[in-house]
């Protein structure tokens, strides 16, 4: 009986006999498996990312507002719509009523443009926020400080830009101690956040944030807020001023009973859970397309060595004829069909790697390289090329050894 290397031999050197052929062969495998890797690549990166970035709450603080706050629902949002403001009154009333809240702070935003003598920047985000977002917020000031709460009642026009307002505006310039147009009001500029960077593509550093009494009193006092818990000491006290503030809201607004409540209440599970519902989703789908790939992959390795069981019958006689059995003829074929694939396979990897760093270097989307990932995706050819070549090794091994000595 044949052993193990005396079948890699005889498979290799049939693959290099027709290395054209051999190369077509696995090139399905090779762009199904790439697919795969370039997903889970991605995907994984991605789920990551928005933990590190997106859901940037941190473990111990929620928001409370008047849209929900991670939802894919659209009737649910337009519904949203019709709730009822989050105001200051209601910020007051949690800050005296949360004793499990460590600190209750709010801030609220628009859209706006921000210029700098003759420089300016359009669609830039206007964020008012309480002096106490410094402490629960995770934005870090880079250079100067923040805004103190004495500065916030006296409606201080002060202010802070993001690393991109910076770059855009003061290259080369200390950004400190200017002054600034944010929409038609002038601001002291007396610190920068440190750099966040884009998020999925979108800038995340181009915003300029003021004090939340002056934003009210310059957009409008009818204006919902979202308001910032920080509960710290485990999950029971973080648990228990959810349970807090939503007492206190739903008091203010009188629901009783089982009447819905028109606020939200978000952490940053609720944020990573929605983004894994719709990664999960977008990952089903590109599986599903990757496997027809394989799948058409696998089929074509099949027919090539249906053809090349046909035009072996005669080395097949004879090998037959020389004593081998059965099984080892099913044994020489299956592993030139798993041979070709994990062969397919390994350079799917690569490319399926190598396509997912090139994405995430030139459209700055995040790619994360996971070896269980490569093992899967040779296991996965191995799979395919088992299953297809189970058939033309069957059929190679029962051929009758007279009748294929005859064939010419």
């Amino acid at each position: 009986m044949p052993d193990l290397r005396t079948n890699l031999a005889l498979a290799s050197a049939s693959i290099r006999a027709q290395r054209l052929r051999a190369f077509l062969t696995v090139l399905g495998i090779t762009m199904g498996v790439a697919t795969l890797m370039a997903v889970i690549t991605l995907v994984q990166g991605a789920n990551t990312y928005v933990e590190q970035k997106i859901a940037n709450l941190g473990t111990n603080v929620f928001q409370v507002g008047k849209m929900p706050f991670a939802s894919v629902n659209f009737d649910e949002f337009m519904r949203a719509r019709r709730n009822r403001d989050v105001t200051k009154e209601d910020l007051e009333a949690l800050r005296e009523a949360c004793t499990a809240c460590e600190a209750v702070g709010s801030e609220t935003s628009t859209v706006t443009r921000v210029r700098y003598q003759d420089q300016e920047l359009r669609d830039q985000t206007l964020i008012g926020q309480t002096a106490n977002m410094a402490y629960i917020g995770t934005r870090t000031v880079e250079l100067g400080r923040y805004f103190t709460e004495l500065e916030e009642q006296h409606d201080a026009s002060v202010c802070l830009i993001g690393d991109s307002v910076r770059s855009k505006l003061f290259a080369g310039l200390d950004p400190l101690g200017r002054v600034v147009r944010v929409g038609k009001d002038e601001f002291l500029i007396i610190g920068v956040f440190e750099k966040i960077g884009a998020v999925l593509g979108q800038e995340t550093d181009n915003f300029v944030i003021i004090p939340l009494s002056v934003f009210l009193r310059l957009a409008g006092q009818r204006r919902s807020i979202t308001i910032n818990a920080k509960a710290s000491g485990g999950d029971r006290i973080f648990q228990l001023a959810q349970d807090q503030v939503r007492l206190v809201m739903r008091a203010r607004r009188h629901i009783t009973g089982d009447k819905r409540e028109d606020f939200y209440i978000g952490t940053a599970e609720s944020y990573i859970s929605l983004w894994q519902q719709i990664s999960s989703s977008f990952f089903t789908v590109f599986l599903m397309l990757s496997s027809i790939s394989a799948v058409v992959g696998g089929i074509v390795i099949m027919n090539i060595m249906l053809v090349s069981v046909t035009e072996r019958t005669k080395e097949i006689g004879i090998r037959r004829a020389c004593g081998a059995r059965q099984v080892d003829i099913m044994r020489q074929f299956l592993t030139e069909s798993i041979l070709l694939c994990v062969a397919g396979g390994i350079a799917g990897v690569l490319l399926g790697f190598a396509a997912a760093l090139a994405v995430r270097t030139l459209a700055d989307f995040p790619a994360t390289v996971k070896l269980w990932a490569a093992a899967l995706g040779v296991f996965l050819s191995s799979g395919i090329g088992l299953f297809f070549g189970i058939y033309p090794a069957v059929k190679a091994a029962r051929l009758d050894p007279v009748v294929a000595l005859r064939t010419e």
